[in-house]
């Protein structure tokens, strides 16, 4: 049951790509599911997903600037109200694990940390993860 979900939202989001093009302002992303802006970006060469990602900075910049300091305040307090949800679900679900869940959790978190360090890039001159002097 999940591979068949899974081929057949991989299908949708396939289809959603010429469907996505179209979306070009923030709201029109706002409305796209996950896959969809995922799709929408990964079909634009590296070059148009950088300049859409500025356009959409630039976008959102200026709608915070039009914002009252009230609708700044609720905004802000709304983003902490969900990263509270966040953590507190993230919590029950650790709790909820056993000691050996909980050790494969963070071999998990330690390598997709390790991965992330290995490939990003640091100023020349800098070791990354490999110890090796980056260029």
């Amino acid at each position: 049951m999940y591979r068949t979900n899974t081929v057949i939202l991989a299908a949708v989001a396939l289809l959603a790509v010429p469907l996505c093009g179209a979306a070009q302002s923030l709201s029109d992303l706002e409305g796209l599911s996950p896959e969809e802006r995922r799709a929408y970006f990964e079909s634009m060469s590296p070059e148009e997903r950088r300049a859409a990602m500025d356009a959409l900075r630039a976008e959102r910049r200026a709608k915070w600037e039009a914002m009252s300091e009230e609708e700044r305040q609720a905004l802000r307090e709304q983003h902490q109200q969900r990263k509270e949800q966040r953590r507190a679900e993230a919590r029950e679900r650790w709790e909820a694990m056993s000691e050996e869940e909980r050790a494969a959790k963070r071999e998990q978190l330690r390598q997709k940390r390790e991965q992330r360090r290995g490939h990003r890039g640091g100023p020349p001159g800098s070791r990354g993860a490999d110890g090796e002097e980056s260029e």
